[in-house]
């Protein structure tokens, strides 16, 4: 495993009453995870916790392992918490409807992988650079993917929030999964869209770029969404490798 400082927070924002998102990080476990709950009253924050929990629990005890053994756990832990979701739900039906999208990133020696569904998202900060590594799934991506619309339309669109994939919401689960190297220096930010929503691109890459310690990176994120609005919870987590 390489070495690695992690840290995340999540924040409520400044119009929503309660945080329906959830963030792990785990050092001791080399895997970090963001998740934001779908459903309002149906209990979204009771779906993005149970992800949190499936995948904490499946990484329990996995030092040392390879990149295929890391590849495996990802995908359990989207197979696994999509069953939980789903048997939960079958059991209270007053919580139909409920989901997360999720970001789960792992390291193993030398690369990571990457597991991703809806529209969280995860970039990667190298040597100055910024990269989206995810790609939406939401309806408004779809229509750009189509070249319907473009990325500026998109930010104003009356559907940008439909969501097309998420945990706990059908038995098909079609999560992103993603391989790559790590290089020494490489900066990972997983993010619920309450950040990106609100902060563009360009700032992002600002305050990453910044000789600042992890914590103050995380801090100067939900401050720039709150005061852009602050109209959903947001969550930040960054990873670090040495």
């Amino acid at each position: 495993m390489p070495n690695m400082l992690f840290f995340g927070k999540s924040d409520v924002g400044l119009k929503r009453t309660r945080n329906e998102d959830t963030f792990v990080v785990s050092p001791e476990f080399g895997f970090c995870l963001a998740a934001d709950g779908m459903g309002g009253a149906a209990a979204g924050e009771l779906a993005s916790r149970i992800f949190a929990e499936t995948t904490a629990t499946i990484f329990s005890g996995s030092n040392g392992r390879s990149e295929k053994e890391t590849l495996a756990l990802v995908k359990k832990s989207f197979v696994v918490a999509n069953q939980r979701i789903l048997d939960h739900t079958e059991q209270n039906i007053e919580h139909k409807g409920m989901g997360c999208t999720a970001e789960l990133v792992a390291f193993a020696n030398r690369g990571y992988v990457l597991g991703h569904i809806g529209d969280s998202r995860t970039y990667r900060l190298r040597e100055g650079q910024l990269q989206q590594l995810t790609r939406d799934h939401s309806f408004v991506q779809d229509q750009i993917n189509q070249g319907l619309i473009t990325p500026k339309q998109a930010k104003q669109h009356h559907l940008r929030n439909v969501i097309l994939r998420a945990v706990g919401v059908t038995e098909n689960l079609a999560p992103d999964l993603l391989k790559g190297k790590t290089l020494p220096g490489d900066l990972f930010l997983l993010c619920s869209d309450g950040l990106t929503d609100m902060v563009d691109d360009a700032l992002i890459q600002k305050v990453l770029s910044s000789a600042s310690p992890l914590f103050q990176k995380v801090n100067e994120l939900i401050e720039a969404a709150n005061s852009a609005g602050g109209s959903d919870n947001v969550t930040v987590v960054l990873s670090e490798i040495e």
